[in-house]
């Protein structure tokens, strides 16, 4: 199967499931000429006895606009796989009352072409482990879910993403406990777009992507959706089935969590306060307990057993990232980074109401 455009498919009904076809990859990528080859190289060896592509499961790689050399890898992995479709995303409008983003317009258009009876959304910057895609299969029917999601490892280079990225999966991990996110008698729900399987009748049965519209928290919503229609879920850190490199560069891991923190921190600003008495606790008490001549030793020890005790709370709360220890070390200094993250991303959505993402500007007052 080998079919590189269709006619507006973000506009078709859903279409009829041929037997055997068990999954459907939907992959959108703008711009990723950097880690497309990488992605695909990890799909295309998914393959086994029992678990073939274009037999059992298909792969639609879905061209979002991108303006390097994203569609001509794209269009040479199709053109060497019968299992694979190229299909290029509709134009967007980004000033309509329904408009969607650039992503779930490149997901609903694949979606709606998808024959598998299961659906997976992935991104092009991960990579997939050998027998990933169907070891997942496995695991969302045997716990009976409609919804399975990994968060995978991090893969960081740099200073900055080191002392940073720590940071704010700590925060995500306590923020989305996974112990009530897959508690079907709790209301938290979760969910990780860079791996998002998810049933095709409950997929379609929430409108999919296109019900997210401009969302650009669409994985968290979608997952929140399922959950309200009384279906299971499940969410868990999973460094065995996939990786990722979020951001190449620093310019856009700031761009990247200027867009979501807002949104995936429930009191963004309350915890950019927090962040800051971590930082004068840290630096400062050792200042007051050796820059003060006057003090006697029993006040020194005691500001110095505070200082030990906010260190032990500072990082007990960052090793819940999974990241390598020397990366937990470092994120003390990523915290001014993080508040200034904070505070520009609710600037960004609740005073400017936009924000920008991969060359495209959203409205996010509508």
């Amino acid at each position: 199967m080998n079919r590189d455009e269709q006619d507006n498919p973000a506009q078709q009904a859903e279409p009829a499931r041929p037997s055997g076809m068990e999954l459907s990859i939907i992959l959108p990528a703008r711009n990723e000429e950097a880690s497309l080859p990488a992605c695909l190289a990890s799909l295309l060896s998914q393959s086994e006895p029992g678990f073939e592509l274009g037999r059992h499961w298909e792969l639609i790689l879905v061209n979002d606009d991108s303006t390097d050399s994203t569609r001509r890898i794209a269009a040479e992995a199709a053109a060497s796989h019968p299992g694979i479709t190229l299909l290029d995303a509709p134009p967007l409008d980004l000033h309509g009352r329904d408009s969607l983003n650039g992503k779930n317009n490149a997901c609903w258009a694949g979606a709606q072409i998808a024959r598998g009876r299961w659906l997976l959304f992935t991104d092009a910057d991960t990579v997939h482990q050998p027998h990933d895609l169907s070891r997942s299969l496995r695991e969302a029917e045997r716990h009976h879910v409609a919804l399975l999601s990994y968060s995978p490892r991090q893969i960081v280079s740099g200073f900055w993403q080191r002392a940073l990225m720590p940071l704010v999966f700590s925060e995500l991990a306590s923020v989305y406990s996974t112990k009530e996110v897959n508690d079907p008698q709790r209301r938290l729900a979760a969910a990780n777009g860079q791996f998002l399987l998810v049933e095709r009748d409950a997929y379609f049965s929430i409108g999919g992507h296109r019900a997210q519209g401009a969302n650009v928290l669409e994985d968290v919503a979608i997952a929140r959706s399922i959950k309200r229609g009384q279906r299971l879920i499940r969410f868990r850190y999973a460094p065995e089935a996939l990786s990722t490199r979020m951001y190449r560069t620093t310019g856009d891991m700031i761009a990247g969590w200027t867009k979501n923190l807002a949104l995936l921190m429930p009191r963004p600003i309350y915890l950019a306060a927090w962040r800051v008495l971590d930082l004068v606790l840290f630096f400062g008490l050792p200042l007051v307990a050796f820059g003060l001549p006057w003090l006697i030793l029993w006040q020194k020890t005691v500001i110095m057993l505070l200082w030990v005790r906010t260190l032990w709370r500072f990082y007990a709360r960052v090793a819940r990232s999974n990241f390598p220890a020397v990366d937990i070390a470092i994120s003390i200094f990523g915290v001014p980074l993080f508040i200034y993250l904070l505070i520009r991303s609710v600037i960004d959505h609740n005073i400017r109401h936009s924000v920008t993402w991969k060359g495209r500007s959203y409205d996010t007052g509508r």
